[in-house]
């Protein structure tokens, strides 16, 4: 097995600061001793996602533009932990609610994981949404413009493999999930 050695932090900074992005320019010295003085990271919020499944089955979704892409995507109900000290679990329950109407009754972790770790910092928390109804008004951000998906859990893998659902967090979220509901014979 080979000794990994993590990077050498020298000196970092911050070249970019704005309410939505900031970027850290750091400066690192490598386990070979080479020194790298433009090592750019971005400074993100952390993500939660909900994996929701109503009574009758169906997977509770949004379709909605991604700018970065430039496409209508479909994906879980999820959003940046706001504030920045919001527990994932809050942050989970709060997307789920405005972006859907849904409020769940339980909340559970299914897991943490990095969302893109050679250039950003942020985590994507995974939830399973348990015993919930439609109870709440939508409060879309003024940049959301969303229609919410009820996906049939029998077509859920399909709309992956046709790459219909193609956001890597929701498809994490999704297997996930999946497993989730058959261990625990919650459908299926």
């Amino acid at each position: 097995m080979k000794n990994l050695t993590k990077w050498k932090l020298l000196r970092s900074r911050l070249v970019f600061n704005h309410k939505w992005c900031q970027v850290r320019q750091d400066e690192i010295e490598l386990p070979s001793g080479q020194i790298i003085d433009d090592f750019f990271i971005n400074v993100r919020p952390n993500i939660a996602l909900i994996f929701a499944v109503t009574e009758q089955q169906e997977l509770v979704c949004v379709r909605q533009y991604r700018h970065g892409v430039g496409e209508i995507l479909l994906e879980l109900p999820a959003g940046s932990f706001y504030p920045a000290e919001e527990s994932g679990k809050a942050a989970a329950a709060r997307e789920l609610a405005e972006e859907t109407g849904y409020v769940a009754e339980q909340i559970l972790e299914l897991a943490v994981l990095y969302d893109n770790p050679v250039k950003d910092t942020n985590s994507i928390y995974l939830y399973f949404g348990k015993n919930f109804k439609l109870a709440s008004q939508i409060e879309l951000d003024i940049t959301e413009d969303i229609e919410v998906v009820l996906v049939p859990i029998s077509e859920v893998l399909l709309k992956i493999t046709n790459r219909e659902i193609c956001v890597a967090g929701s498809i994490a979220a999704i297997f996930l999930g999946l497993d989730f509901l058959k261990k625990h014979q919650l459908g299926l």
